[in-house]
């Protein structure tokens, strides 16, 4: 194999097949990347692979001179270190002699030994809706799929031993597509639509967050997204679908059962509050700044005005306090309020992480009482569960 790389779309692809890559594993295949170089008529293209065993992505890149076809298998980390120090290379020639790969700059040479590309597992194709154990295939916009991802993901749990809460739930009925993350605390749903529909007949899967933290950095542009899902894998195809796919993730799903998500969500709620977004969510950053370890939470009082509307009078409080730090208060303004009174806890970090992702410049609050978990919504398409905190 022997390629002239544009060393930045080099350094982009490898940083992004590096997510991949397993850092603590017995077979050191497994720590490498999988570099393919082919010729295309008057073009070339080098397709970098990697897996860890579970979540597995190919990429491509136009941007090579290939001179010579070839394979090569070389350690991702090290090969991501030379390419990186190359800042002021606009090109690198890869060469491979055997298992061992040459860089080359104009005024270095790297010489970096790997294994044969033999070695490497195989990494999933995108398969044909037709077969078999193939449960479903359909398009997604990228924008939807990235406001999907975006509006779930930061909800999933960390290293928790309920394992099927450590990945998004996906739901995919017609044209309807319902993502569900949770960590015990919280809950977030989002719903979107797709560009095709797959069958009239629900399918659901568990994918793992770090694999759908990988399809936020692969979607770019407003092509769609083929997803399909199997029998244990979901498969993403990124690019335009009438060509070959610059992009392809295969992980294999989270086993287990996924929360009865709908009967965490409350539908009794007898208070509801109005807010400008970005109002709120400075609101509460102020006040998370007088609390710690043992008061994290920031105490929301709400007062109901005697109006209606803008002008009725209704008001937020906030305050938080740390033992040996001080306090806080904060007013915010409360665009509509309907209900009694109340004084509720939560952690102010549940909250912001939800204001962050919500791109209308309304946000609907709706509570019960102050030991029951309050609602977050905007529009009909995102869903927030916050359960509250004790505060002394």
């Amino acid at each position: 194999m022997k390629v002239i790389c544009d060393r930045a779309a080099l350094l982009d692809a490898i940083n992004l097949v590096s997510g991949v890559v397993a850092t603590r594993t017995p077979r050191p295949q497994l720590t490498c990347v999988k570099l393919t170089a082919m010729k295309e008529g008057d073009a070339g293209r080098l397709v970098l692979a990697a897996t860890d065993a579970e979540v597995s992505l190919r990429l491509s890149t136009a941007n090579v001179d290939v001179q010579e076809e070839g394979e090569a298998l070389i350690p991702a980390q090290k090969l991501q270190q030379i390419i990186a120090a190359e800042e002021n290379e606009p090109t690198l020639t890869l060469e491979t002699d055997e298992d061992m790969m040459h860089v080359r700059g104009a005024d270095a040479r790297f010489k970096v030994f790997g294994y044969p590309s033999g070695d490497f597992p195989p990494v999933p194709e995108f398969p044909g809706a037709d077969e078999r154990g193939v449960r479903t295939v359909f398009r997604v916009g990228a924008s939807e799929l990235d406001t999907l991802i975006s509006r779930t993901l930061f909800a999933t749990a960390r290293e928790n031993s309920r394992y099927a809460i450590n990945g998004v739930l996906m739901k995919v009925h017609g044209k309807k597509i319902e993502m569900v993350a949770t960590d015990g605390r919280r809950l977030a749903l989002a719903r979107g639509v797709a560009d095709s529909a797959p069958g009239d007949e629900a399918v659901s899967c568990i994918i793992p967050t770090k694999a759908l933290a990988l399809c936020a950095k692969l979607i770019d542009g407003e092509d769609a997204v083929r997803i399909a899902i199997t029998e244990n894998q979901a498969i993403f195809a990124f690019g335009h679908p009438e060509e070959p796919p610059r992009a392809a993730l295969a992980t294999s799903l989270v086993e287990g059962a996924f929360p009865p998500y709908e009967d965490v969500i409350p539908r009794d709620q007898d208070k509801k509050a109005v807010f400008d977004v970005a109002a709120l969510r400075s609101g509460v950053r102020r006040a998370a700044l007088l609390t710690n370890e043992e008061s994290r939470g920031v105490r929301l009082a709400f007062t109901a005005g005697k109006g209606k509307g803008k002008d009725s009078g209704a008001n937020l409080r906030l305050s938080s306090r740390a033992p040996e730090m001080g306090e806080a208060e904060i007013d915010v303004d409360v665009s509509s309020y309907d209900g009694e009174d109340i004084e509720i806890g939560f952690n102010p970090n549940f909250i912001t992480d939800a204001l962050k992702i919500i791109d209308e410049p309304q946000v609907i609050m709706e509570l019960k009482a102050s030991n029951k978990p309050g609602l977050i919504k905007s529009g009909t398409e995102f869903t927030y569960v916050v359960m509250p905190v004790s505060l002394q």
